[in-house]
Order: structure tokens, then C-alpha cells, then sequence
């Protein structure tokens, strides 16, 4: 069995474990629920499989690297890192239901990667931009951050559902959400934790590039939006740090930057320049 098999498997693990998590939520099964946090453990054990068996793959062919170098390989660890964090925090908070709310991101992104016409999973060389020590160091920490800032973004959806129910006096679904206090404290620690990672990932991405056309800056596309992305970022955590913002605006803060994310992630590739390689399989 191929590694792209077992990963293409993979997407449909994910798929039954974020409509496991939902079939909890709304109809208050909580054996539903504990099957989805199993389903999502032996989803995330596939998908570290099917990462390191690729790695093994591209020795075998000669080509040895890391599986970090495309929009596939990509797309994959970032679904690996998005449910190991989302298992993480519902183990440390006990709540089940925010996995409804993120485990669904896992199962588009390998969605995406596996079932995309567009996107080739063939292991392929590097090409001599990526042939660097810093490519581990750099695409690690970038995709540790949007993983965690993925859900930060499920968090602040939840925050929201959960702000209107209660205003119009709502039981049910809403109801069954953690409380407010609870959801806006960890969406700012997943957002502190994804800014310390999206950081590093671009300081490391700053060396990379010194090393592979000569200079740390050059205002690529890619560079550009990435800086942007931290500047929402580095804004809320001001905002909550100094100006004692907390709530909904926060929460619509959180939602702006994760789009500024996914733009940073898959608008830039539509763009001419020197990152564009990342839309080929």
C-alpha cells in the first residue's frame, strides 16, 4: 500500500470522525462523541503513517526529502497538526464539541490534497530554491501556527453561535456549547500559540531566503501577506493585551486573520512570483 493510498483513506477517516463529533453535538450522543475522538486518534496515526512512509518512498526513488515541498505534501501536515492540536485541547478541556467545530478543517484539507484535479501527489525532486535545511525548519513552524490558528477560527465560530443563542434566550444546540469565558480564553491562547509559531516560521523563512536568492526580504507575494497575517494577529493580542478586548471582537478578529491565513496559503500561488511553485503537485 501506498503512502497517497493510506492518506486518501485518511480523508475519510476525518470525514467520519468530524460527522461523528456533529451527531454528538446535535443530538446529545455522547457515545457518538467518544467514537469521533477514536476515529480522529486513528486518523491522525494514518495520516503520521502516511507521512513518514512517503518520506521512506522518496528514498527509495532516489529523490529523498521531506514530504514538505508541495501543496499536497502540505495539506497533509497541516491536517496531521490540526488534529493532533484539536484532540490536545479537547483531552485538556474535556469538551468534545469543539472538535465538531475543527476536526471538519482536517477532513477538507485532505479533501482537498487527495480529491483535487488539480493537485498531483507524486513525489517529485526539489527543485533548487527548496534544496535547504531551513525548507524543514521553515514549512514546520508556518503550518504548526495555521494549525493552531485553524482552531482558534473554530473556537471564534463557536463563540459567535454561542453569543447569539444566548442573546435570543435559546436553549438546545447552543446550549451545549462551553461557555463564553471558557471559548474566549482559548481562542487566545491557541491564537498566542499559532503567533509564536507563524513568528518563527517566517524568521526561518527570512534565513531560507537569504540562502536561496541572496536576500532576507524581497516582498514577494507570499512574504507580503505572510507579514500581513501577523499584523492581524499581532493586533489582537494587542488589542487583548493592552486595550482589554475580549468577546465578540475578538472572536471576529480571530475569523479575519484565518482568512488572511487561507489567502496567504492558497491566493499567493495564483500570483506571479518567486512562491509560486507551491500550486504544483
Amino acid at each position: 500500500m501506498t503512502s497517497s493510498t493510506i492518506l486518501s483513506i485518511v480523508t475519510f477517516v476525518y470525514g467520519l470522525a468530524a460527522f461523528l463529533y456533529l451527531a454528538g453535538w446535535v443530538f446529545e450522543k455522547p457515545l457518538a462523541g467518544r467514537m469521533g475522538t477514536w476515529t480522529s486518534v486513528i486518523g491522525a496515526a494514518g495520516n503520521a503513517a502516511g507521512i513518514i512512509l512517503r518520506w521512506v518512498e522518496s528514498y527509495r526513488m532516489g529523490i529523498g526529502h521531506a514530504p514538505l515541498s508541495n501543496l499536497y505534501e502540505s495539506l497533509v501536515f497541516f491536517s496531521c497538526v490540526l488534529a493532533i492540536i484539536y484532540l490536545v485541547v479537547e483531552w485538556r478541556t474535556g469538551s468534545r464539541v469543539i472538535s465538531a467545530f475543527t476536526a471538519p478543517l482536517a477532513c477538507l484539507a485532505m479533501a482537498y490534497a487527495s480529491l483535487s484535479p488539480n493537485i498531483s501527489d507524486r513525489i517529485q525532486p526539489l527543485i533548487p530554491a527548496l534544496k535547504s535545511n531551513w525548507l524543514i525548519a521553515h514549512v514546520i513552524t508556518c503550518f504548526i501556527g495555521y494549525a493552531a490558528f485553524a482552531v482558534a477560527f473554530g473556537l471564534s465560530i463557536m463563540y459567535l453561535f454561542k453569543q447569539e443563542g444566548d442573546d435570543a434566550g435559546q436553549e438546545g444546540l447552543s446550549a451545549r456549547l462551553p461557555s463564553r469565558a471558557v471559548l474566549d480564553e482559548l481562542s487566545h491562547r491557541m491564537v498566542m500559540f499559532g503567533f509564536l509559531f507563524l513568528t518563527t516560521g517566517i524568521i526561518t523563512g527570512a534565513v531560507w531566503a537569504n540562502s536561496a536568492w541572496g536576500r532576507y526580504w524581497g516582498w514577494d507575494p507570499k512574504e507580503t501577506w505572510s507579514l500581513i497575517t501577523w499584523f492581524i494577529y499581532a493586533t489582537l493580542l494587542h488589542a487583548r493585551l493592552m486595550r482589554g478586548w475580549h468577546g465578540k471582537r475578538i472572536a471576529v478578529l480571530s475569523i479575519v486573520g484565518f482568512m488572511a491565513v487561507m489567502f496567504t496559503y492558497f491566493g499567493v500561488n495564483l500570483l506571479p512570483g518567486l512562491h509560486s511553485y507551491g500550486a504544483v503537485g
